[in-house]
């Protein structure tokens, strides 16, 4: 039962973290659009860099790429939060009955992991250059953030042992 209480924390600690990102970015607004907005007019890149064609510079693209990524992660937090109950209630099961309550984490720490390394390393990292800015630069917090889901995905995964 140990495991499996484990698995239960861990998922709803990765829904806290999600639900507290979600909140501050609709609360805050600001503060993080500022972040989006540099990361894609890419304003903070190497002067003399060969992939300025890239950079958007339309207020409503920046916009809707930052609702793009609030709804990614508000997606994560209610994926994460439905798979820790779900499991949660499945815990006195057997394995294969808790196996399957894990589906709803495992797409929560998916859709995690896209916004956060496929997003923030991929999009904003590479195709926008954001390693390139002192100021705008998000890929070490996005790496925390994505191991943790990796791990807490790993982890869940595991096979069970029935519980007697």
């Amino acid at each position: 039962m140990t495991a499996r209480y484990a698995k239960v924390l861990m998922t709803l600690a990765l829904a806290a973290f999600a639900f507290m990102v979600t909140f501050n970015n609709i609360t805050d607004y600001g503060s993080n659009f500022e972040f989006v907005k540099h990361v894609l007019s890419m304003d903070t890149t190497f002067p003399s860099n060969k992939a300025m064609y890239r950079a958007i510079t339309t207020p409503s693209l920046w916009h809707g790429a930052y609702w793009i990524i609030i709804a990614g992660e508000g997606l994560t937090f209610i994926l994460l939060l439905v798979g820790g109950l779900r499991m949660f209630a499945a815990r006195k099961h057997s394995a294969a009955d808790f196996d399957d309550a894990k589906s709803w984490t495992i797409a929560g720490a998916t859709v995690g992991f896209l916004v956060w390394f496929f997003g923030f390393m991929v999009v904003g990292g590479e195709w926008f250059l954001m390693w390139q800015s002192d100021t705008w630069n998000g890929q070490d917090a996005a790496f925390m953030f994505y191991t943790a889901i990796l791990g807490v995905l790993i982890f869940v995964n595991q096979d069970e042992r029935e519980v007697y």
